[in-house]
């Protein structure tokens, strides 16, 4: 792509992982009313529950996450406690006739491998006492390779968890240093061996570009090594620079990151070089094998999106725990305060610790569906989404007009309302679905770059 072109589109955007997008939520949304809104769930529906883990013992330089540092385990085990009267009480939420099913459970953090074994077991236990897991759910891990051991994994074996995230970003000693987060290859390599050896077999791998020190030639040597990994799954972001929301991120001299040109010479490598070793680029920024239930829902049009990026997860209803955890449910999405003391407080007096969230209205959904297709499959015909939503794709043409203009600069190509991304236009596909975004030119927040 001509570096004009680059930053010409290169704009400030959300990721879309929702919509509206969470600079939106507000506080008209609490407690009671996602309290509300668990009782009305369908219960043929199956669930999937996000738990979040907001502690690491280092903390990366680089991250964007919501999590604490901590040396010794009794705030993790005060933390766990109110995790538990936590899920007993939102799922205690549901109709009480019915029991409900779960599809999909994801750990994040944070660091859920700080976690101890039995702790891991204490809170599969007690989701399992509330809802019953499928026998065909995905249950994941995010895993720091640094703090996994053997009891650990043991027990997530014993619970029944089945893909695991390792957190990679660089193999780089030099990049590693800048971002405080070093680890060997071989210590990465040995934690996926005696995860394949106990009979895991889904391996994602996270990989990040636009960080100090970085250059396409240690991409091009971080994107080989983890080839040799055989991952199943490959997450790759662009770092965020957002000091003004991370304050961590101030120990990153400005000076050290790739400029624009730089940083795009490095997104460009690594889908290179993972096309080389015969990945299936998926969406905007993941990858997956021919044969990983990831492409095969990219091939069947099955690919969804939500607040984890990327996945196979079909569930109507995302139910977080957790400190900052957002849930998505049919009528809109609700977030948990992020302050932890805050959250405990309103866990243990029984409530539900929601701080903010948004109702989803019909015209929501409509331009939601449009994004959802435009991030997952790079196309979209907006008739067609416009049909299942009983309306008109006439109502939509301002946008798709702004969109006929993009063809210019061989972005997309439109065939009266079917939208198709180029490969030229792959990376700025926020860009795109931005076009559809009602409520971006009232954002409050500052997002990170499109690319």
């Amino acid at each position: 792509m001509q570096l004009a072109l680059y930053e010409k589109y290169d704009l400030r955007l959300p990721r879309y992982t929702s919509y509206p997008t969470a600079p939106h939520f507000h506080d008209a949304i609490n407690g009671k009313v996602f309290a509300n809104w668990l009782g009305e769930l369908n219960p043929l529906q199956p669930l999937s529950l996000y738990l979040h883990v907001p502690y690491c013992e280092e903390m990366c330089w680089f991250c964007g996450c919501n999590t604490k540092i901590t040396k010794h385990y009794k705030p993790v085990g005060t933390y766990v406690a109110a995790l538990l009267t936590e899920i007993k009480n939102t799922l205690g939420k549901l109709d009480p006739t019915h029991r409900f099913t779960v599809s999909h459970i994801h750990f994040g953090g944070g660091s859920p491998t700080i976690l101890k074994a039995d702790d891991l077991r204490t809170i599969m236990g007690a989701i399992r006492k509330k809802v019953d897991i499928l026998p065909t759910a995905e249950v994941a891990i995010e895993m720091d390779p640094r703090t996994a051991n053997d009891d650990l994994m043991d027990a997530m074996i014993e619970c029944g968890f089945n893909r695991a995230s390792i957190g990679v970003q660089d193999f780089n000693a030099d990049v590693q240093r800048a971002v405080n987060r070093v680890q060997s290859y071989d210590l990465v390599r040995d934690v996926i061996s005696r995860l394949r050896h106990r009979g895991l077999r889904g391996i994602n791998v996270d990989l990040m570009y636009g960080l100090p020190n970085q250059t396409v030639q240690s991409i091009r040597q971080t994107v080989d090594q983890t080839a040799t990994l055989c991952p199943d799954r490959l997450s790759v972001f662009g770092y965020a620079h957002v000091p003004w929301m991370k304050k961590h991120q101030n120990l990153i001299p400005t000076e050290t990151l790739p400029d624009t040109q730089d940083r795009w010479a490095q997104y460009e490598e690594i889908q290179n070089r993972l096309a080389y070793h015969r990945y299936v680029a998926i969406g905007l920024d993941h990858f997956a094998h021919q044969a990983d239930p990831m492409a095969t829902a990219l091939y069947n049009g099955k690919l969804h999106r939500n607040f984890q990026g990327y996945t196979t997860d079909r569930a109507e209803a995302l139910i977080g725990f957790g400190p900052s955890a957002i849930s998505s449910l049919p009528q809109g999405y609700a977030q948990n305060d992020p302050a932890l003391a805050r959250w405990q407080r309103a866990v243990e007096g029984g409530d539900c610790a929601v701080e903010k969230g948004v109702a989803v209205s019909n015209e929501d959904r409509l331009r939601r569906d449009i994004i959802n297709e435009l991030m997952c499959n790079l196309s979209v015909d907006v008739a067609k989404i416009c049909a299942t939503h009983g309306t008109s794709a006439d109502r939509f043409a301002p946008e798709l007009n702004r969109i006929r203009a993009m063809t210019n600069d061989n972005i997309v190509e439109v065939n009266s309302t079917h939208i198709k991304l180029t490969n030229t236009g792959r990376p700025l596909v926020r860009a795109v679905c931005a076009v559809f975004d009602t409520y971006l030119n009232h954002a409050h927040g500052r997002h990170s770059q499109a690319v």
